[in-house]
């Protein structure tokens, strides 16, 4: 009777029959399945529902009538910043502090009742005979598209109606008023509904910033760029120091083995994650910047924020994967992909994220990392604009990862939990 290994198939077969081999795989992937699609799913699918304290800015510009008495521009902005809810956050601020705050990232957005209001809508009861008509009054919404696309437009749509409803309350005073003048249709139409808004550019970003989406995903290459150098560098020295095989299609290299401590084995991981993040920096630089032309200032930080941060992220992985052994890589990419993308802030605002991801973004180093880069592309690298918290969750994360991986090292080591290479025969 032919063996079992001569006939086609029997061997794979046999394998495939054992529930054991199933049951790890089938937990593992279906949970992972599950977990992913309750994270991302999970924070974007009705962000007005969740939004929490958006800061919009208002500012009252206006002078009055000139007699002293407190102009409709300060009624407006009282209504509007007194509105009931939770959903939006008003600041009451002068024009000057509204654009500094927009040019920082602290506003998503500012309402500007501008200086001549009043005296406008006084022009709408008073047209004089046989001249055009008045002037609509106008008040201004400022965007800030550096701090993404959607945060912008959420804060653009809430100032707007808020500017509508302004505008509603308006009609009623002026219905109440009858006109000075010729009261015509046209006049009636426009007390009707007197307030325009008009959208602007509250703190511009250049045309090659992707609406405000390149910070984001040049932070995701910084990540996985750490993440999977981290990864790569730990599988090639467990090959050079003959703890792991080699294999390239069908060929197999097993190396003689290095008898070295796991302390040291991690020292010299973390030592190549460091060095080889000066070339990874550098060719995301070069290709997003020098060859892709994306609109990026002040280089030269933008460059060392990178390195840094490449690095701290490199050093976690190595720590965790020195900690956790075979199942590192799994947990390693938990904490720095599939719980930091979603929690992030970068693409949906932590505002407008259920109470999880905005807990999560408190110490999950994405949003840290995005932040710095946001500051750096968009806000003149200013240090209230997210760098200086970047910079802090940076030095955090090596100090905590070398702290982390080096004692658990030392613990194995004390134990004389040696590695061991796989047995063969």
């Amino acid at each position: 009777m032919a063996s079992n290994q001569s006939v086609p198939w029997v061997g794979a077969w046999r394998v495939l029959r054992n529930p054991r081999i199933w049951a790890a795989p089938s937990i593992i992937v279906g949970l992972l399945a599950f977990l992913l699609s309750m994270l991302y799913m999970g924070g974007i699918l009705d962000p007005r529902a969740d939004l929490r304290r958006l800061p919009i800015g208002v500012v009252d510009a206006d002078r009055g009538a000139g007699d002293g008495t407190p102009g409709l521009g300060a009624r407006i902005a009282a209504g509007i910043a007194a509105a009931p809810g939770d959903a939006v956050s008003w600041k009451r601020l002068d024009e000057a502090a509204a654009r500094r705050d927009l040019a920082s990232g602290k506003l998503y957005g500012a309402i500007l009742v501008p200086a001549g209001f009043t005296a406008s809508v006084a022009a709408l009861n008073a047209p004089a005979p046989n001249t055009a008509a008045p002037t609509r009054p106008t008040i201004l919404v400022l965007t800030n598209p550096g701090v993404g696309s959607l945060a912008s437009s959420l804060a653009t749509s809430i100032a707007q109606q808020a500017v509508h409803g302004a505008s509603s309350q308006l009609a009623a005073t002026l219905g109440a008023t009858p006109p000075t003048g010729p009261d015509t249709a046209a006049g009636r139409l426009l007390r009707a509904d007197p307030i325009a808004v008009a959208v602007t550019v509250g703190h511009g970003i250049g045309p090659r910033s992707g609406l405000g989406l390149t910070a984001f995903y040049y932070t995701l290459l910084l990540v996985l760029a750490g993440f999977l150098g981290g990864n790569i560098i730990g599988n090639m020295v467990d090959v050079a120091l003959g703890y792991t095989a080699s294999e390239i299609g069908p060929w197999r290299t097993e190396r003689p083995l290095v008898h070295i401590t796991r302390t040291h084995t991690l020292a010299v991981k973390c030592a190549m994650s460091a060095v080889l993040s000066v070339l990874t920096a550098t060719l995301i630089m070069v290709a997003t910047v020098g060859i892709l032309d994306m609109d990026a200032a002040h280089l030269p930080l933008l460059w060392i924020f990178s390195v840094c941060a490449t690095t701290a992220v490199g050093i976690g992985v190595q720590a965790i994967n020195a900690a956790f052994g075979g199942i590192g890589q799994l947990v390693s990419m938990f904490v720095f992909i599939v719980l930091a993308l979603p929690s992030s802030g970068a693409t949906i605002p932590l505002q407008a994220l259920p109470s999880f991801y905005r807990v999560l973004s408190v110490f999950e180093p994405m949003r840290q990392l995005s932040d710095g880069v946001r500051a750096i592309l968009y806000f003149d690298a200013r240090a209230d604009a997210g760098l200086t918290r970047a910079w802090i969750g940076i030095g955090f994360g090596i100090v905590a990862g070398l702290v982390f991986g080096f004692a658990m090292t030392a613990y194995y080591d004390r134990r004389q939990l040696h590695r061991v290479p796989p047995k063969t025969g």
